[in-house]
């Protein structure tokens, strides 16, 4: 490849490193014992001293670097000078290498908007789940997600003392997808991945509807979508408001990066623009194959109080 590498290609480099520190961060937080812990709409929307560290490093860090990008963060936080030891300035050379798919050769700083969520499973953060909590970072561009990275603070933690924390995986439309392992559930059992804590008659009507051999209850939406693609669940469903853009965009460009799919409970795909409402109003319903038949089975009383965008 001559010239320097792509804008997109130079942001995925960024946002990895990124990613990275931000898990630092997340980790160094709960050592430390203090959480900081405050209630944003209620018990179940949590936010900690790691949620507003881990974005103000993210989104400093990205937008010294890319002065042109739209970012939109999770934390509605004062605007305030962000220490310097938040700032990563670091890339991922192995990501600097790759070639940009042809698409997304020319895409300028100003065309993409960056979703973060600095720490995705917040209330399981708080309850010692650790496996539960990611940090994501999704690129969009012309309202699609095309590029994400998920980082797993708190991967191999059950190892105990000495153990290697933490892992970082990552996927770009046209590209492929790295840091992870891709495997299937055997295609004769549906197990359906759902919410731990926001859970309602609605939502578990639409799980029973899947008519699945068995439910897996754990947080985060990150953190679903990881099990979709390691082969611990075949479709995530949650017919309910409640998960929002910087839950999905990331997740959704990785999961789609290996053939699957996300959309609403009406099949219809998510817009990433800078300018759409930040709530996933109509759920989510995520897939690695055979989409059509978690749609087919959604019941028509979630359709009714679940209306598209």
């Amino acid at each position: 490849m001559s010239g320097s590498p792509a804008v997109v290609i130079r942001l995925m480099a960024s946002a990895y490193a990124v990613a990275e520190k931000a898990g630092a961060i997340v980790r160094k937080v709960l050592h430390s014992g203090e959480l900081g812990i405050v209630e944003k709409t209620g018990a179940n929307d949590l936010q900690t001293l790691a949620d507003r560290l881990a974005q103000q490093s993210i989104c400093a860090s990205l937008s010294r670097r890319f002065p042109k990008l739209t970012i939109i963060g999770e934390e509605e936080l004062p605007s305030e000078e962000v220490q310097e030891d938040l700032i990563e300035n670091g890339q991922s050379e192995e990501i600097l290498q790759k070639t940009c798919p042809l698409e997304y050769r020319d895409l300028k700083e100003e065309e993409l908007v960056v979703w973060v969520d600095p720490l995705d499973g917040t209330k399981e953060y708080t309850e010692g789940l650790l496996d539960n909590v990611t940090v994501l970072i999704g690129i969009a561009y012309g309202g699609r997600a095309i590029a994400g990275v998920i980082n797993q603070p708190f991967y191999n933690y059950q190892l105990g003392v000495g153990a290697q924390l933490g892992r970082t995986m990552w996927g770009m439309l046209g590209l492929g997808t790295f840091g992870f392992q891709l495997q299937e559930v055997p295609g004769d059992r549906r197990i359906v991945t759902t919410t731990r804590s926001h859970s309602n008659k609605l939502v578990t009507d639409c799980v029973d509807a899947m008519e699945p051999h068995e439910v897996v209850r754990v947080g985060g939406a990150g953190n679903k979508i990881i099990q979709l693609i390691e082969g611990k669940a075949s479709a995530y469903v949650f017919a309910s408001p409640g998960c929002k853009k910087w839950d999905t965009c990331a997740p959704e460009a990785i999961l789609q990066a290996v053939g699957g799919k996300l959309t609403d409970m009406h099949g219809n795909a998510y817009r990433y623009d800078a300018n759409v409402k930040h709530m996933n109003s109509a759920g989510v319903l995520a897939t690695l194959r055979n989409h059509e038949y978690y749609i087919s089975r959604v019941p028509q009383a979630v359709l009714q109080a679940l209306k598209s965008d």
